[in-house]
């Protein structure tokens, strides 16, 4: 029977757990990623939405649509896609589905609002982007249950390191899954390493042996 020594088995060890934590970050950050380029940094405002997986990239066209009232944060209180990458110059516009109660869009910044909130179906507002970053916004009356929404203007605009990802809330596992699915996995691994590198340093290489000297 062959035995590896624990020297062997943490340098083992060290390398699958440091590829797979690699590997689970490139395929967060690919997951993120909106139809190529960097990855917009939107600075935790996605932490608690539940539709958010990716920015839909939108890129090309002069007039997009975006949903008010798609499922979402625990009803319909959520904008469909939540974030979107467009061309300076697009109009944006925002059509309710009448799902949901009353919504309204508000930018974080006060640039631009639809008004009070209204629930019925075929409503539309629109804002045209001219400047280049990114416009965050968000429903009035939902915002404390995460309906909010951004909007990725040009090529100039804040974006993460690489590798890094947009933090993931817990209660977002399963809307839809396979965003998280990568963590999850590295987690158990890691976890798995650590438990069975702290057993041999405890009790030895096999049952018939004391210590942990070779």
């Amino acid at each position: 029977m062959t035995h590896m020594h624990r020297r062997d088995f943490l340098r083992s060890a060290g390398t699958v757990a440091g590829g797979t934590a690699a590997a689970a970050a490139t395929g967060s950050a690919a997951a993120q990623e909106g139809g190529g380029g960097a990855q917009p940094d939107y600075g935790g405002w996605f932490s608690d939405v539940s539709n958010f997986s990716s920015t839909t990239d939108y890129r090309g066209q002069d007039e997009v649509t975006v949903e008010v009232g798609v499922e979402g944060n625990g009803d319909y209180w959520a904008f469909g896609p939540p974030a979107i990458h467009v061309d300076a110059g697009t109009t944006v516009v925002w059509e309710w589905t009448g799902e949901g109660n009353a919504h309204n869009v508000v930018a974080e910044t006060d640039d631009y609002s639809s008004g009070s909130a209204v629930a019925e179906a075929g409503t539309t507002f629109e804002h045209t982007f001219e400047e280049a970053g990114i416009s965050k916004y968000y429903c009035d009356p939902h915002l404390s249950v995460g309906m909010k929404g951004a909007v990725v203007v040009g090529d100039d605009y804040p974006s993460m390191e690489a590798g890094a990802s947009t933090p993931v809330n817990p209660e977002h596992m399963g809307v839809p899954f396979q965003p998280h699915y990568v963590g999850i996995a590295t987690f158990l691994a890691i976890s798995s390493t650590i438990a069975f590198t702290f057993y041999l340093l405890k009790y030895g290489e096999s049952s018939h042996t004391k210590g942990g000297s070779n």
